[in-house]
């Protein structure tokens, strides 16, 4: 991740936006000479525990070939070459496709072979690295929670369309049969009006409290950070690669949002997609008492409630109508009345993006030029309405939210924490 690349920030700034403008005009992939596919060549940005699963899925692809990986951890990036470099010998068999991997992203977006790329970093680098990636004319893959703070994710789209790139954000859920019918039921009617939505997700996020620990040899810890404030090392915010866990910036403000953005970039999403509010978000957020970590409120103009609230153990959906009631996660859809699940979507009635799989649908977008199931608009909007419950659930107060101009109505405290200050030279917004 970077700040000693050869090239100096402005020079790069300069040199990536002149390839990406000759980029705009050309599709960004080459025809391979196997078979006449059409290859998509891939760099990998952040090889923790997630990346691994996003290799596997996305190797899936005929036509992608990993090319590059890069970490600031040495011992994680070396893993996930290794595996890469397997998959390509395997897949394509009597090429030499060898994985080149990197401590620095900009040495790898500065790579003209490298059509797009997989960004699995920690949050607090994902605009940076998205809108350096559009500079450089790479399309995209970022996970979910898609940005850190509303700012961030309206400077990656912007950045996004600026450059033509085609984004997919990591909600992958809308790429689920169960989570698209439910939607659709819910869109067309089948529970009649729709009342409210409860969403069943973890608490807010909550301030740093680690202590410090000396930074191990493997982890260039002053490109972990990058654009954050200055934290000491904490092997809970980068284990060692031997942990199968996941690590716990998540919980961070600093580096994450919570289990509010972490699995509400999932389950709020399912609600925003079901509301038809994919460029749009709520008007309105309501705060319960004090100290609470559950029970937020929010509105939307047509007077739709959409709460944080246990209404089950793990991530699912809730909507509740005027004739009935559908509940949806990873591992059931149902209804009230039963039979509404089972109800086939009719040729007349509206129907929803389909997409069987997420990962060839951005692969689909790269080749056509189109927009994926999960473009970064809808990523900004549902990484925005859970940032915004953050900011709710922090000043305690009522919040009255403007979806079009992206802005709290006579509140400038509450506007100052739709963006973060930012160390040293980094600034997203520089493009």
């Amino acid at each position: 991740m970077e700040n000693k690349s050869k090239l100096s920030r402005r020079n790069f700034v300069g040199t990536a936006a002149a390839g990406a403008a000759a980029l705009t005009v050309v599709p960004g992939f080459n025809y391979a000479a196997n078979a006449g596919t059409t290859k998509v060549r891939l760099g990998y940005i952040g090889t923790g525990i997630q990346s691994h699963g996003l290799l596997t899925s996305i190797n899936k692809c005929p036509e992608t070939v990993v090319l590059a990986c890069c970490d600031v951890v040495t011992t994680k990036v070396e893993k996930f070459r290794k595996e890469a470099q397997a998959l390509n010998d395997k897949k394509w068999v009597g090429e030499n496709h060898q994985v080149t991997s990197y401590g620095l992203y900009r040495e790898l977006l500065e790579r003209k072979d490298i059509d797009a790329v997989v960004i699995a970093t920690p949050d607090h680098w994902h605009a940076q690295i998205a809108v350096d990636a559009a500079k450089a004319g790479k399309d995209i893959y970022c996970e979910k929670p898609m940005a850190l703070t509303v700012a961030e994710g309206r400077a990656m789209v912007n950045a996004t369309r600026k450059y033509k790139r085609v984004f997919q954000t990591g909600n992958m859920q809308r790429s689920w049969r169960n989570f698209r019918h439910a939607c659709e039921l819910v869109q067309n009617g089948y529970i009649g009006e729709i009342k409210e939505i409860n969403v069943s997700v973890g608490p807010p996020v909550k301030a740093l409290d680690l202590p410090g620990f000396p930074t191990p040899e493997t982890v260039d810890w002053d490109m972990w950070l990058g654009p954050s404030l200055y934290r000491e090392y904490s092997p809970v915010l980068s284990p060692p690669v031997e942990n199968p866990n996941f690590p716990m910036w998540r919980s961070y403000r600093e580096f994450g949002g919570g289990m509010i953005t972490d699995w509400g970039a999932h389950m709020f999403d399912i609600a925003q997609w079901a509301m038809g509010m994919d460029e749009s978000g709520p008007v309105e957020f309501t705060p319960p008492a004090k100290h609470a970590v559950i029970g937020l409120q929010m509105k939307y103009k047509n007077g739709v409630v959409l709460n944080h609230k246990n209404w089950i153990d793990s991530g699912a959906v809730q909507f509740i109508g005027t004739k009935g009631k559908i509940e949806v996660s990873r591992s059931f859809l149902r209804s009230d009345p039963a039979e509404v699940v089972a109800t086939e979507i009719k040729a007349t009635d509206k129907h929803l993006y389909k997409s069987d799989d997420h990962y060839q649908d951005w692969i689909e977008a790269i080749k056509k030029r189109s927009r994926p199931i999960s473009d970064v608009e809808t990523g900004h909007r549902t990484a925005s309405l859970c940032n915004i419950a953050n900011i709710a659930y922090e000043l305690q107060r009522p919040l009255k939210w403007d979806p079009k101009k992206e802005q709290f109505i006579g509140d400038a405290a509450a506007n100052m924490m739709l963006t973060r200050a930012y160390r040293g030279q980094w600034n997203f917004l520089d493009f």
